[in-house]
């Protein structure tokens, strides 16, 4: 099965409410500004597989309904997920997201800047019209730590010196913290006990981390599909796989490699001495058990939930994240 049928038939139980989200999404973008309507509306239409605000829904589910505030929730963390990507297409100079034109190689990179603080802006007044407090200060709290762990990443690229345990704060904070906050939200929207949001909270955080490491792997080419080979190590980010394998290094061989990195920029033969160098070494093969690992601790606390549809759904959308193609 294609994984967009697959995303489709995960998400039949919410099918209709999801419609009801797009539309209420579609409505907070707008503006009265021709080009920032003409902005939003290029963005609608490229939408993404939109895993974030299913697992919104689904958590409000599992924990006793979805609300009306459960939509503005989903609209709010897709809101900050579109201002991240807008603005992370300025810092990385890209020129496509998700097979189009990125903003900024539209429009160029102030009004790039611009349309992520408009995505911003109407995320804090849609939470605060409605008085939606509890709501914002999840979603704040989410923007404070992927900031954090986006910075943290750039100040440990310079020198090369990540070790497992900084790895695993910065995956946490920059992609782990929006996941783990799209169940919080859920959970909080349906009036769920602070124990609940709490183990939503985690649930989503292990889901997040085991969801980049398997990001992290399509960089060493092991799945047919997926993005470019290489492409972390032309940018110099340590994945798991390569501290891994730094890791099981004599001296000698940990400078070579480094060294390999730090100059590798574009030169194709170089990253793929790199990429040989983390299989030989074992990196895959480790990186996708620690994967493995985390997914089912993922799983066993989404069991400690009540069954309902709701939990099904969240176990196979899990098992969609981890087994995606891209």
């Amino acid at each position: 099965m294609k994984p967009q049928n697959k995303l489709l038939e995960i998400q039949k139980p919410i099918a209709g409410e999801m419609k009801v989200f797009e539309k209420k999404f579609q409505e907070s973008m707008r503006s009265k500004a021709p080009l920032l309507d003409r902005i939003m509306g290029f963005i609608v239409k490229r939408k993404g597989k939109q895993i974030r605000p299913m697992f919104v829904l689904f958590s409000a589910q599992l924990c006793g309904g979805i609300e009306e505030s459960t939509y503005r929730g989903a609209s709010l963390i897709e809101l900050l997920h579109t201002a991240t990507l807008v603005h992370d297409d300025v810092v990385d100079d890209a020129q496509y997201r998700r097979g189009f034109f990125s903003i900024n190689a539209l429009w160029k990179n102030k009004i790039a800047v611009l349309v992520g603080d408009y995505l911003l802006s109407k995320g804090l007044l849609l939470a605060m019209e409605n008085k939606d407090f509890g709501l914002l200060e999840i979603v704040t709290k989410a923007v404070r730590e992927m900031s954090e762990g986006e910075l943290l990443q750039i100040e440990k690229a310079r020198k090369l010196d990540i070790s497992e345990e900084i790895y695993f704060e910065i995956i946490r904070q920059k992609t782990a913290t929006l996941i783990s906050s799209c169940c919080e939200l859920g959970a909080f929207s349906a009036g769920a006990s602070e124990e609940y949001q709490k183990k939503a909270a985690l649930f989503g955080e292990k889901v997040g981390l085991a969801f980049q490491i398997k990001d992290d792997l399509f960089d060493y080419g092991d799945e047919e599909i997926g993005k470019p080979r290489g492409i972390d190590i032309e940018e110099k980010k340590l994945t798991l796989p390569l501290i891994y394998s730094l890791n099981q290094s004599n001296w000698v061989e940990k400078r070579r490699i480094i060294k390999l990195v730090k100059g590798s920029s574009k030169d194709k033969k170089k990253v793929q001495k790199v990429i040989d160098f983390v299989k030989q070494k074992g990196g895959i093969g480790y990186s996708k058990a620690v994967m493995n690992k985390i997914k089912e601790e993922a799983l066993e606390i989404l069991y400690s939930f009540p069954e309902n549809e709701s939990r099904r759904s969240l176990k196979e959308l899990v098992e969609f994240t981890i087994d995606r193609k891209k």
